[in-house]
């Protein structure tokens, strides 16, 4: 994985490049939270404009993006929906409903928000079609990850996947909900240091079963992962992090993928 830091307008933002063996063409990358104009809980690269953040900040902080005209900004619902991105249809500036969406033109990028949650970037082997995914733990377990390679309409075998930054397993305590919800991946939690009988508790390992959904579809070209959004506050935004420091809210990073074939 790298890290790299792009100069816009004086100001400098480190983004995350895929560490993968994507067509040139393939454009990607993740956002870190330094280099923005947005202050307090939310400084200072929260692109994020429905936590309350001043929109002069999030339109500033988004205009530094990479290819920012074409990022298409999803309303994510933790739902199961996945949008195919139309040029003629879709409009950057419009709110959809969806946590996943494809692109395979080179005017629209596909973007999803994260500060927990899981994204997951997709391309095929030419470089013909590229996604991202929202994947928190009810979209993974609604089956969002399968929904978007099925509307890829490619073979999943000449896909391959990237795991971005998401809360790592050491810091992501759950309930019950969650452990019936993945009892399939039962290798994907352990037991929490706060465990009772009465009410168990166990750490849940997101990249481990979004690793292993891909691997069941035949994806077996999968990196990423390495990052803990909660443990590296200097890097990222947390949601569960700043509950557990009193804030109400926190800012947003975006993974984008799109397709540069001028």
């Amino acid at each position: 994985m790298v890290t790299f830091e792009v100069a816009v307008n004086a100001t400098n933002i480190k983004l995350i490049q895929p560490d993968w063996d994507a067509p040139s063409h393939v454009m990607a990358y993740s956002t870190c939270r330094q280099g923005g104009f947005s202050t307090g809980v939310y400084a200072s690269l929260n692109v994020g404009d429905h936590v309350g953040d001043r929109n002069q900040d999030v339109a500033a902080n988004r205009a530094l993006l990479p290819n920012a005209d074409g990022i298409v900004w999803l309303q994510q619902v933790h739902g199961s929906h996945c949008l195919v991105l139309a040029s003629d249809t879709v409009l950057a500036t419009k709110k959809v409903l969806a946590d996943a969406s494809i692109s395979s033109n080179s005017l629209q990028a596909c973007a999803v928000m994260t500060a927990d949650c899981l994204p997951v970037l997709l391309c095929d082997d030419k470089g013909s079609i590229v996604a991202a995914v929202h994947a928190g733990w009810r979209g993974l377990a609604d089956g969002i990850i399968e929904q978007t390679v099925a509307t890829m309409a490619v073979q999943p075998h000449t896909l391959m996947a990237w795991l971005g930054p998401a809360i790592g397993q050491q810091n992501f305590e759950v309930g019950v909900e969650v452990y019936q919800a993945f009892s399939q991946y039962q290798n994907a939690f352990e037991h929490s240091v706060n465990y009772r009988s009465e009410s168990p508790k166990y750490q849940c390992d997101l990249y481990k079963i979004a690793k292993q959904k891909l691997h069941a579809l035949g994806i077996m070209r999968v990196s990423g992962g390495q990052y803990c959004t909660y443990a590296q506050e200097n890097l990222f935004f947390s949601h569960r992090r700043a509950s557990h420091q009193g804030h109400a809210t926190t800012g947003r990073m975006v993974s984008v993928i799109y397709l540069n074939k001028t």
